[in-house]
């Protein structure tokens, strides 16, 4: 079927057919063309549906106006996506960064627990002398797990390699997708714009075209790029030495928030049904609903566990100790160093502190370890369940005595059976 050119003699004048030289005061919406009333007369067009040249185009112009809104409000989002990709990708080489760090000082504490181990082993192979074959084999198998120690270092942060640049390439190409996403938007926008001030034989010339075109880069999918935490490339097998320096650990309820009750081994820590009233006292945390641990230490080697299933909000982990300092309270401790974990309904979501940061975990936690090596500045806390890290800090220089600490949120409501419970140490098999 052939499409009349429009013949237009000036920008005043009106369009004229070229075929009949009549006035254009019709549109075909089948063919997408302006006719005349001889073009229509001719039967060409006679199944066809056909307006008025004014009507035809008000149609298509109410169109591109409704279009207009979606077409801004997907360049905005275009534009935010490009940004956080922008950002994401410069996160990605500082959280690179940070987990190598993490794995690297992991595996120092366990060669280093591997070191005292050998140094322990040794009076105890010397006094196994006629046992040459023991001697020789324990010592084989302590050597054999310095060397799978090492390994599993150079595997970890090989395959944290390999995601981080995996991670960088897709944040690379969704941002180069969404670049051209936001011209065409932006394009596409200008060309609406301007087919909407235009008059009606103007605006209806390619206006189907321009219609598709607009709906289809609308239906274009907008989404950030889908990386990989790099959580997990995290250490799985927690050190069995870490047992070795597992520590007996009890509550000191004169450090006690006044909503907090005690189990009478003061291993148990719970939340009152109603906040009793106690004095204030030097070390008492009077803003937190928190407690020290009896025990403090200043230099050593130390490992506790608690269990964590019962509370859906606390928080684990060690602070200065405040007891005998009434100016210092939980926020004001230069020592203080936390993991943090909340569920609501079947999310699981996990903290550490300082800086406030969130740890990608989606995983439940029944028990977690806490690990101090004091002369190193060095803290890990565990999954127990699964034996895996979590997170680390490591190269920290510690002022003074540090106490573990245990604490529970105060509900806004009625007090819930919020408790957490430290575990009593393993007993050697």
């Amino acid at each position: 079927m052939s499409k009349r050119p429009w013949l237009q003699h000036s920008a005043t004048e009106e369009p004229h057919c070229a075929a009949h030289l009549a006035p254009l005061e019709l549109f075909c919406e089948d063919d997408q063309v302006a006719l005349c009333s001889q073009c229509l007369l001719s039967g060409e067009h006679k199944r066809h549906a056909v307006h008025s040249t004014l009507v035809a185009a008000e149609k298509y112009r109410k169109l591109f106006q409704e279009l207009l809104k979606p077409l801004r409000e997907k360049a905005e989002v275009a534009k935010s996506i490009l940004a956080d990709e922008q950002e994401r990708m410069m996160m990605i080489q500082e959280e690179e960064r940070n987990f190598k760090e993490m794995v690297a000082s992991e595996y120092r504490v366990r060669l280093r627990l591997l070191r005292e181990e050998k140094k322990l082993s040794v009076p105890r192979l010397q006094e196994c002398k006629p046992d040459l074959n023991l001697r020789e084999a324990n010592w084989k198998q302590l050597m054999r797990s310095a060397a799978e120690q090492e390994e599993e270092s150079r595997e970890t942060l090989q395959r944290l390699d390999s995601l981080a640049r995996e991670n960088m390439n897709r944040l690379k190409e969704n941002e180069a997708k969404v670049s051209q996403q936001l011209c065409s938007l932006r394009k596409l926008t200008a060309e609406v714009e301007e087919k909407c001030g235009r008059p009606a034989a103007a605006l209806l010339q390619n206006a189907r075209h321009c219609l598709e075109r607009t709906e289809s880069l609308l239906l274009q999918p907008l989404v950030p790029a889908r990386i990989t935490d790099l959580s997990s490339c995290q250490i799985k097998r927690r050190s069995k030495m870490l047992t070795v320096h597992q520590r007996q650990i009890t509550l000191d309820p004169e450090t006690a928030h006044p909503c907090l009750a005690f189990s009478e081994d003061l291993r148990t820590v719970r939340l009152r049904n109603a906040q009793q009233d106690v004095p204030g006292r030097p070390g008492r945390f009077d803003f937190s609903a928190s407690v020290q641990g009896a025990e403090g230490f200043s230099s050593g080697k130390h490992y506790w566990e608690v269990a964590v299933g019962k509370a859906a909000r606390w928080q684990l982990g060690v602070c200065g100790d405040s007891t005998g300092n009434q100016d210092q309270v939980l926020g004001a401790s230069p020592d203080k160093f936390l993991l943090m974990g909340a569920v609501m309904g079947a999310e699981y979501t996990f903290w550490v502190f300082p800086p406030l940061k969130k740890v990608c975990l989606q995983k439940e936690m029944q028990k977690v370890g806490v690990f101090v090596d004091y002369e190193f500045g060095h803290i890990s806390f565990y999954n127990v369940t699964e034996g895996a890290l979590i997170y680390n800090f490591s190269c920290l220089c510690f002022q003074g005595a540090l106490r573990p600490l245990f604490a529970l949120c105060i509900p806004n409501g009625d007090m819930n059976s919020d408790s957490l419970t430290l575990c009593p140490p393993c007993v050697p098999s």
